[in-house]
């Protein structure tokens, strides 16, 4: 079984370029040149020396001891959290910032939902010197406060997105109808492994250092460069796509996808895409999206605004329907439980998305000799505010 995009962009049933014409040239453009310019030796070389000195990369591979007591098994923890930006979004946007400059674009565009994609972006842009503008959902602007003041912060215009469910869905149709109306000196640097290709396949390529690094870290503490279980949450699905990218191909290593279930996934508010999703196209891709019967998209809901989102990238619904990965959920209240957990036995908050992820490791009941790595994506600084107040209901 094949698990990359082939020479048309689909992985297996999903993925290709459903895009308005007016966009063809853009994405064209990058179609045909973006594996030629990554690929540079000069390109490897000046991303690799940002990668390390500006983001901090290798993010460490930590053995989380009292978390392994509790569940009986051997918890690694890759810290994604302690990256520059605080988050794993800043590999992606790394990448695409030098490839824009390649292409000579002068204007970034981006859409963000948790507010980690913009602070990466907004910080690459100032970075490199680059005019900077972010589309964000009116919800998520509100409910991640402190993740728009850093990109305000750093010199980006932060657009409310005012339609539909006021959240990342939305302000991704911002970020395109800006991108059909400024095709030549714009590019827009997508978050998540979604969209036409290639940024799927690009995506995921610049993510997938943390699988690269977790390998090697794996090998020098256990002598065994392969885990039993890789975790990691997925909304679009870009932490999971980077932290699964060089174990696709050792089925020996289950690959855990975990979504959002919200209210619980019957609720009718939830963001479980793989249980409540058919084939559909949104954002350029086909792809396994929440929709009605008769194909109108289906609002998601979940406590992070990073998986709140209803669809996953193509990579995922391939990886769902040939069955390589295991896609499972956790509620808010499972995911709010589990951020607690981490906080009280390691003394580290992690972000609500996260949550997610570490929830899973009360369901999975491997062996005590097992070795489990979970994807902890980013940090819960952004999330205080909903953490407190779950205290406080508590209290």
């Amino acid at each position: 079984m094949n698990y990359q995009v082939n020479e048309k962009g689909y992985y297996g049933n999903f993925g290709g370029a459903f895009i308005p014409e007016m966009l063809y040239p853009n994405v064209e453009e990058l179609r045909k040149n973006y594996l030629t310019i990554i690929q540079e030796e000069s390109f490897q070389a000046e991303l690799n020396v940002l990668l390390r000195d500006y983001v901090g990369r290798p993010s460490p591979l930590y053995f989380a001891k009292r978390l392994s007591d509790h569940y009986q098994t051997k918890v690694y923890l890759k810290r994604e959290d302690l990256n520059h930006t605080g988050a794993h979004k800043i590999n992606n946007t790394l990448g695409q910032i030098l490839l824009a400059k390649r292409l000579g674009k002068s204007r970034i565009i981006a859409e963000t939902g948790a507010g980690q994609h913009g602070v990466a972006t907004a910080t690459v842009c100032a970075l490199m010197g680059l005019k900077c503008i972010v589309y964000m959902g009116e919800v998520d602007i509100k409910r991640q406060a402190p993740n728009v003041a850093r990109m305000k912060l750093l010199g980006a215009e932060v657009i409310p997105a005012t339609s539909g469910s006021k959240t990342l869905k939305d302000a991704t149709n911002e970020a395109i109808r800006d991108w059909i109306n400024n095709p030549l000196d714009t590019y827009y640097i997508i978050g998540s492994v979604v969209g036409p290709h290639p940024y799927p396949d690009m995506v995921a390529r610049f993510q997938s250092v943390i699988s690269e690094e977790l390998k090697k870290q794996l090998f020098e503490k256990t002598g065994n460069e392969n885990p039993d279980y890789v975790i990691a949450c997925v909304g679009g699905g870009s932490n999971a796509a980077g932290a699964f990218y060089h174990f696709l191909e050792t089925e020996n290593v289950q690959l855990i996808a975990v979504e959002a279930a919200g209210k619980g996934i019957e609720s009718g508010h939830s963001a479980a895409t793989s249980v409540l999703g058919k084939p559909g196209i949104i954002h350029g891709s086909k792809t396994l999206l929440m929709q009605t019967v008769d194909g109108q998209i289906t609002e998601p809901y979940s406590i992070s605004a990073g998986l709140d989102y209803p669809g996953v990238g193509p990579i995922h619904a391939h990886l769902f329907e040939t069955g390589r990965a295991r896609f499972v959920s956790a509620t808010d209240d499972e995911a709010l439980k589990a951020a607690f957990l981490l906080c009280e036995l390691e003394g580290i908050i992690p972000a609500l998305e996260s949550g997610h992820a570490l929830a899973y490791l009360e369901k999975l009941n491997a062996d005590s000799k097992d070795v489990v790595v979970v994807n902890l994506s980013g940090r819960g600084d952004k999330d205080l505010a909903t953490y407190l107040d779950k205290l406080k209901i508590e209290k």
